[in-house]
């Protein structure tokens, strides 16, 4: 079997806009050769959700999801082009999977570039002084450093952002690579919009009860 490299998935995924397994299949499947690639997505309908890009997404829904009885609760609003898309069963099974997804995986964001450059350079001062405290990185010039500290903000990103999180029921793709898979399918282009998790209790400061002055005061008393 001909080697896939990373690169050249990256290459085709940018070009064609399909997901990162679906574009190392279609590169396998033409030995390697991107031109040949392309054409199997177009023929798979993948490659044509890259042109939808950019379209008005003013239709959609906004979907709900209540897990742990009651524990977490979501809203998550879901946009596409057409009122009768945004009604189909696909359409609305996919919301129903995102706004789950977002209970299960506790996202921040939607998209990377809602990330605040404050909490990217937070990140990476802690990454920074990571680096500097292993002995291995002492004698690594700056920009190297620098390299390895933006490659590492992938896992924050991963962490922490909707669309680059695995999608818990696949992790092989991510969600946004499942929302690029239903343009294709849909044939319309569709877009997370926002998003709101609760978790119930979070932000109040519960009160913790000094069990063994508790005690004490019984016995004394």
């Amino acid at each position: 079997m001909t080697e896939i490299k990373a690169s050249l998935v990256k290459a085709l995924r940018e070009k064609t806009g399909a997901g990162m397994m679906e574009c190392k299949a279609a590169l396998v499947e033409a030995g390697g050769d991107e031109t040949k690639a392309i054409e199997i997505l177009r023929k798979k309908g993948i490659a044509t959700a890259s042109k939808k890009e950019g379209r008005v997404t003013a239709e959609g829904a906004v979907g709900a999801y209540i897990h742990m009885g009651g524990k977490v609760g979501v809203l998550v609003e879901i946009n596409c082009e057409s009122d009768f898309v945004a009604r189909s069963e696909e359409f609305q099974q996919l919301v129903k999977d995102v706004a789950m997804h977002i209970a299960a995986s506790a996202p921040k964001y939607v998209r990377r570039e809602e990330v605040p450059e404050e909490v990217l350079n937070k990140e990476r001062e802690i990454l920074r002084e990571q680096l500097k405290n292993d002995p291995k990185n002492a004698n690594k010039p700056e920009d190297v450093l620098n390299k390895i500290i933006e490659g590492r903000l992938n896992k924050f990103y991963e962490e922490n952002v909707l669309l680059d999180q695995p999608f818990v029921k696949d992790p092989s793709k991510t969600v946004g690579e499942l929302i690029i898979e239903k343009i294709a399918t849909i044939k319309e282009n569709i877009s997370i919009r926002r998003f709101t998790r609760y978790k119930m209790g979070e932000g109040i400061e519960k009160k913790k009860d000094d069990f063994a002055a508790e005690v004490a005061s019984m016995i004394n008393s």
